[in-house]
């Protein structure tokens, strides 16, 4: 398991990100996901948990600052993570969590991570109501009103075109891709876009890890209770992976997508080499957290096969 602390630092590092900007909350949600691994797969070995820990302290000490600039907003990551004051718990203020998600949802937001962290934040809320203080969910709800006026995300076109925003995209009509009705519709596609795509070198709108976990978000929301609210997500996540189906294969420019050779769950990965560039630190525990919530809703074995050898190319 892990340690309970960890949801803790967490939560607050949630509710203090919108003080550094919509994006310091990549901090704590990755904390509080790695925290909710230990939850969801209590029969790893101990190895795995002990490994996890190790990447939680790296994001508690700052070692991927790069989603603000701390020297002009005047706050550290040790900020995010000061402890708010203690406080009844009001869990009915969870709802107003959903309320400001409720405005924002419906469209692609920063590839999907308003949906990515208050998915995560209202799981912490919800299942460990001491934390749903008034001051804990202020901040939550600041922190996703955030991403109100925010795009879909950025992605690389190649050297011609570069870089692009959600909105400068023209996205082509395809008619055999229609929209979602349900959950585990919106599951099937990620999988098998996770199987298609994992070994093709595209760059943007989050990669892989975040058509993932924006997936995963809306099916925690489901489980949740947010059913009506994960049901609103569903175009969002859909443009999304029309965003990443218009990205071109850029592994000429950029070169081949690695694999990690060890699966996460056994402890012999954790104490191997793997990247931590790339966002890779926040992004490997977050998506570790996502892949597997979503993993429960293929039944077919050969697929879930497919998917985990997919999965270690984001691994790596």
């Amino acid at each position: 398991m892990i340690e309970f602390e960890y949801l803790r630092k967490g939560v607050y590092g949630l509710a203090n990100a919108h003080i550094a900007g919509t994006m310091a909350g990549h901090l704590g949600a990755a904390v509080a996901a790695g925290y909710f691994i230990g939850e969801d797969q209590s029969d790893l070995p101990d190895g795995v948990f002990l490994g996890i820990e190790g990447e939680i302290k790296r994001v508690v000490a700052g070692e991927e600052a790069i989603w603000w600039n701390a020297k002009q907003s005047g706050v550290s990551p040790a900020d995010l993570f000061k402890p708010l004051p203690e406080e009844e718990p009001e869990e009915a203020g969870i709802k107003s969590i959903a309320d400001a998600l409720q405005k924002n949802v419906g469209e692609t937001r920063q590839s999907g991570h308003n949906i990515i962290f208050a998915s995560i934040a209202m799981r912490a809320l919800k299942d460990h109501g001491e934390f749903a203080t008034p001051s804990v969910v202020a901040g939550i709800r600041k922190l996703i009103e955030g991403f109100n006026s925010a795009h879909a995300g950025r992605g690389y076109y190649g050297k011609q075109k570069g870089w692009l925003n959600g909105q400068q995209v023209k996205l082509p009509a395809d008619d055999a891709f229609r929209p979602y009705d349900t959950i585990q519709e919106m599951v099937d596609v990620t999988v098998d876009e996770l199987i298609d795509t994992a070994a093709v070198r595209k760059q943007g709108f989050g990669g892989l890890w975040h058509v993932i976990n924006h997936a995963a978000a809306i099916a925690e929301l489901d489980r949740l209770g947010f059913r009506e609210l994960a049901k609103q997500a569903l175009p969002a996540h859909h443009q999304h992976v029309c965003l990443w189906r218009s990205l071109p294969n850029v592994e000429v420019e950029l070169g081949p997508v690695a694999k990690a050779e060890q699966d996460p769950r056994r402890a012999t990965y954790w104490k191997g080499m793997f990247k931590r560039d790339e966002a890779r630190l926040t992004h490997r525990i977050k998506t570790l957290y996502g892949f597997y919530a979503i993993l429960r809703f293929v039944e077919n074995d050969a697929k879930r096969k497919k998917a985990e050898d997919a999965f270690l190319y984001l691994m790596a």
